[in-house]
């Protein structure tokens, strides 16, 4: 089984992995799209019946893969598993978007398998990709007299990617909800190999005010933004509302890095629904998962929206 890419230029057939196939036996569909010179996989699956509540694009967390919010092989998946079969169940149509490994540091590094979310000098590679799903995947496979509402949500490094392209496509996106995310256009990485023992993400984070590592206590609590860069205009005419979703022991995303991301986007506009905000158990990786407390309420603020 392969799936095509198409969208730019010749079509080419790649074959799916395991965990793409595991998905396609549950009903989800492959496709892919070419973007920034680049191949994209997809996974998407509309609901029983018609779009009633319009799509979700979904954007998975640092060295995660699309396929890991439609099968859970692993124990801590499971929470993004049932956060999809409950917007299906609700009249989402769901479009899981993989991330390259190709983002690369200011000193042009291998940052390793995350989504560009950081603003740099150099064309992004992710907002190409996101526009493509938006404007023409979306739009080719969505039935007629479907719910036209398009959202947008994800985890992690998804998260600061979920608010670039909300904010950068201010007139695409319905609504948006960030999960253990920060603020992307006020942290950068460094992304040297050896600093954490991770092999398929490199490096570490920082704050650009405080320049302290974003997991630290405190690193992104500043009385003002001086290093911010420049948030992308958008169109001017539309502000989404967001919702954040975040858990006060992220051991990997200090809370006063979710602080700031709230600050900024109030300040530039942006208008919010209350966060949701977990407690309790250790600081530490667990915390900043996707949590199964999320589902419910994220879809709910999605339904009250389309």
């Amino acid at each position: 089984m392969a799936l095509h890419f198409a969208m730019a230029g010749p079509v080419v057939a790649q074959e799916l992995s395991p965990q793409e196939r595991q998905c396609v036996e549950r009903g989800w569909r492959a496709a892919a799209v070419g973007a920034a010179d680049l191949d994209r996989r997809v996974l998407w699956q509309g609901p029983r019946g018609s779009w009633s509540r319009g799509a979700i694009v979904v954007l998975h967390g640092g060295g995660g893969r699309h396929f890991q919010f439609c099968v859970a092989n692993v124990g801590f998946l499971e929470p993004q598993v049932a956060f999809t079969r409950l917007a299906l169940d609700s009249g989402f149509a769901v479009f899981l978007l993989d991330s390259s490994d190709r983002p690369r540091d200011n000193e042009d590094r291998p940052c390793g398998k995350v989504w560009d979310d950081e603003v740099r000098t150099r064309p992004n590679l992710d907002l190409p990709f996101i526009d493509r799903v938006a404007a023409q995947l979306i739009p080719s496979v969505r039935p007629a007299g479907a719910n036209p509402a398009l959202f947008i949500a994800g985890l992690s490094s998804g998260g600061f990617m979920t608010v670039r392209a909300a904010t950068h496509f201010d007139d695409r996106f319905t609504a948006f909800a960030a999960v253990s995310a920060g603020d992307p256009y006020g942290w950068h990485r460094v992304c040297e190999k050896g600093m954490t023992s991770r092999t398929d993400v490199h490096g570490v984070s920082y704050d650009n005010e405080t320049r302290q590592i974003v997991s630290q206590p405190g690193a992104c609590r500043a009385s003002a933004y001086p290093k911010e860069k420049a948030w992308d205009r958008g169109s001017g005419r539309a502000k989404p509302p967001f919702r954040l979703f975040h858990h006060a022991n992220d051991g990997i995303l200090d809370l006063s890095c979710t602080e700031k991301l709230q600050t900024q986007l109030l300040r530039h506009g942006f208008p919010e629904e209350p966060a949701v905000r977990l407690g309790g158990g250790a600081r530490g990786l667990a915390s900043h998962l996707w949590q199964d407390a999320y589902n419910t309420p994220l879809i709910e603020f999605f339904s009250r929206r389309h």
